[in-house]
């Protein structure tokens, strides 16, 4: 019974700790969103209900063989605020199929 318990408040614990979600940018304004990306330097935040990205400050935050892409999201101010950039790979950089 003991066991069972522990299995119950283990799962109940990792499930709260799964449904604190990563900041959303539509809940802060352009402003608070930048902030944020020059504050953390790389940050992982949700862009919509099932979408999300990481973004860098500069591309110091890039693996080698990536470059930086400037970056807008919606937030609950503006539709297209340039919160910083993503990384990419150098060749997306100059194909059109991005």
């Amino acid at each position: 019974m003991q066991r069972t318990m522990l299995t119950a408040c283990a799962l109940i614990v990792a499930g709260a700790s799964l449904a604190e979600a990563r900041p959303d940018t539509r809940t802060m304004d352009c402003d608070e969103a930048i902030a944020l990306v020059q504050r953390a330097g790389a940050i992982v935040l949700s862009t919509g209900r099932y979408t999300y990205d990481r973004f860098v400050a500069h591309n110091g935050y890039c693996i080698p063989g990536q470059d930086v892409r400037r970056a807008t999201v919606p937030t609950e101010d503006t539709r297209y605020c340039t919160i910083g950039y993503t990384c990419v790979e150098r060749d997306r950089l100059y194909r059109n199929d991005n």
